[in-house]
Protein backbone atom coordinates (compact mmCIF):
# COMPACT_ATOMS: atom_id res chain seq x y z
CA UNK A 1 0.00 0.00 0.00
CA UNK A 2 0.78 3.38 -0.62
CA UNK A 3 0.14 5.86 2.10
CA UNK A 4 -0.15 9.64 1.89
CA UNK A 5 -0.32 11.86 4.36
CA UNK A 6 -2.88 14.66 2.79
CA UNK A 7 -3.11 17.23 5.48
CA UNK A 8 -1.00 17.97 8.66
CA UNK A 9 -0.72 19.96 11.03
CA UNK A 10 2.84 21.55 12.53
CA UNK A 11 1.45 21.04 15.85
CA UNK A 12 2.57 17.50 17.71
CA UNK A 13 -0.73 17.36 19.22
CA UNK A 14 -3.49 15.69 17.31
CA UNK A 15 -6.29 18.22 16.88
CA UNK A 16 -10.01 17.26 16.83
CA UNK A 17 -9.59 17.51 12.89
CA UNK A 18 -6.60 15.07 12.84
CA UNK A 19 -4.42 13.92 10.44
CA UNK A 20 -5.92 12.76 6.93
CA UNK A 21 -4.05 10.07 5.28
CA UNK A 22 -4.92 8.82 1.68
CA UNK A 23 -3.96 4.96 1.10
CA UNK A 24 -3.40 3.48 -2.29
CA UNK A 25 -2.43 1.02 -4.15
CA UNK A 26 0.87 -0.78 -4.09
CA UNK A 27 1.34 0.95 -7.77
CA UNK A 28 -0.34 3.91 -6.56
CA UNK A 29 -2.76 4.06 -9.29
CA UNK A 30 -6.15 3.54 -7.21
CA UNK A 31 -6.74 5.03 -3.83
CA UNK A 32 -8.33 2.24 -1.69
CA UNK A 33 -9.14 5.15 1.10
CA UNK A 34 -9.23 7.56 3.61
CA UNK A 35 -7.97 7.09 7.05
CA UNK A 36 -8.61 10.02 9.83
CA UNK A 37 -6.67 9.68 12.98
CA UNK A 38 -8.46 12.44 15.52
CA UNK A 39 -7.68 12.32 19.49
CA UNK A 40 -11.20 10.91 19.68
CA UNK A 41 -10.11 7.53 17.87
CA UNK A 42 -9.94 6.48 13.76
CA UNK A 43 -12.20 7.30 11.34
CA UNK A 44 -11.99 4.56 7.92
CA UNK A 45 -13.50 5.83 4.89
CA UNK A 46 -13.40 3.38 2.07
CA UNK A 47 -13.47 4.21 -1.55
CA UNK A 48 -14.45 7.74 -1.99
CA UNK A 49 -16.42 7.88 0.98
CA UNK A 50 -16.19 11.41 3.10
CA UNK A 51 -15.85 11.48 6.35
CA UNK A 52 -19.03 12.55 7.70
CA UNK A 53 -20.32 8.87 6.45
CA UNK A 54 -16.45 6.77 7.54
CA UNK A 55 -16.58 3.93 9.76
CA UNK A 56 -15.28 5.30 13.29
CA UNK A 57 -13.40 3.32 16.18
CA UNK A 58 -12.53 5.10 19.30
CA UNK A 59 -8.98 4.75 21.09
CA UNK A 60 -10.97 2.29 23.39
CA UNK A 61 -12.32 0.04 20.84
CA UNK A 62 -9.23 -0.18 19.43
CA UNK A 63 -6.70 -0.44 22.24
CA UNK A 64 -9.49 -3.83 22.77
CA UNK A 65 -9.10 -5.31 19.39
CA UNK A 66 -5.37 -4.73 19.42
CA UNK A 67 -5.17 -6.17 23.13
CA UNK A 68 -2.64 -9.33 21.43
CA UNK A 69 -2.14 -11.04 18.95
CA UNK A 70 -4.78 -13.43 19.26
CA UNK A 71 -7.44 -10.60 19.77
CA UNK A 72 -6.57 -8.86 16.73
CA UNK A 73 -6.72 -12.40 14.61
CA UNK A 74 -10.27 -12.97 16.12
CA UNK A 75 -10.87 -9.43 14.90
CA UNK A 76 -10.29 -10.31 11.81
CA UNK A 77 -11.58 -13.62 10.83
CA UNK A 78 -15.20 -12.47 12.38
CA UNK A 79 -14.70 -9.33 9.93
CA UNK A 80 -14.07 -11.60 7.12
CA UNK A 81 -17.00 -14.16 8.10
CA UNK A 82 -19.12 -11.43 8.11
CA UNK A 83 -18.08 -9.88 4.23
CA UNK A 84 -17.82 -13.59 3.02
Amino acid sequence: MKVWIKKFDVNMEVKSKGIELEVRTPDGDRQIGDCYVTMTGLIWCNGRVGKANGIKLSWEELMELLRSAKTKRAALNAAKAVVG
